[in-house]
């Protein structure tokens, strides 16, 4: 006959929620988002701040774990105040701006995520924030779309296409519209598709597999297949490889 455990094993304590910094001067946007993470288990909002000064203070009086910072704020706004916040503890933007070179400025400057208002669900910026946390980024498509934009600009800006001879000592014009158009039909000539296309930009820029994943919202190993496809098509077997033929300095 058996008897039962008199002290059955205790479940598991769920872990403590995560401590989260809202900085942005928008108090209804602070609000929104103090109520929507506080009402969780999983994450709290233990301060808020209105502007990079505000947020800095209490970061060192409340050490959160993860810090969700908007770019435009009076006084000191979010990228000035951005590279003494990481040094406290995660930064994730949580922004309405995806202008270029303000996105690329961020993650240059230590960001773990950029999250565009309005592009993301609140189960999606719940999970980021936990991987921001890990050490694991998130982009949503805005800010990727902008870091690609970006990507296909200087790697253009460092293809010098080759007249060929045959055309001899063109006008000036007729070379100019021929280098203009080469890098596009350079290109094509892998037949990549757009996804594909999108990948090796990211694999150009220095992402890993993880940085790509996370800013195309898909799996790793759907990045493996996409990237095993890119090698067979650009007949090479290392990133550094198909990084070099795609910016068209192999």
């Amino acid at each position: 006959m058996q008897h039962s455990d008199p002290w059955p094993e205790a479940a598991p304590s769920p872990p403590p929620p995560l401590r989260l910094l809202v900085a942005d001067d928008n108090p209804v946007v602070r609000a929104g988002l103090t109520a929507l993470l506080s009402g969780r288990e999983d994450t709290t909002v233990v301060a808020e701040a209105a502007d990079g000064r505000e947020a800095y203070e209490a970061a060192v009086r409340h050490r959160p774990d993860v810090i969700l910072l908007d770019v435009r704020m009076p006084g000191v706004d979010g990228i000035s105040a951005l590279p003494h916040l990481v040094r406290l503890a995660p930064v994730m933007m949580l922004t309405y701006s995806h202008e270029t070179e303000t996105v690329r400025e961020a993650l240059r400057l230590g960001a773990g995520g950029y999250l565009v208002h309005g592009e993301f669900t609140t189960e999606q910026l719940v999970r980021a924030v936990r991987d921001v946390r890990e050490g694991r980024p998130h982009v949503t498509p805005g800010a990727a779309k902008a870091l690609l934009t970006a990507l296909r600009v200087d790697a253009d800006a460092h293809v010098e296409p080759q007249v060929p001879q045959f055309l001899g000592k063109s006008e000036p014009q007729v070379l100019s519209q021929l280098q203009s158009s080469m890098p596009q039909s350079f290109r094509s000539s892998f037949r990549l598709s757009t996804r594909e296309a999108e990948i090796m930009d990211l694999i150009a820029s220095g992402m890993t597999n993880q940085q790509i994943a996370a800013a195309c919202f898909i799996s790793e190993k759907t990045v493996k297949n996409h990237i095993n496809r890119i090698f067979a098509k650009l007949q090479t077997t290392t990133r550094s490889q198909a990084a070099a033929k795609w910016l068209g300095v192999a």
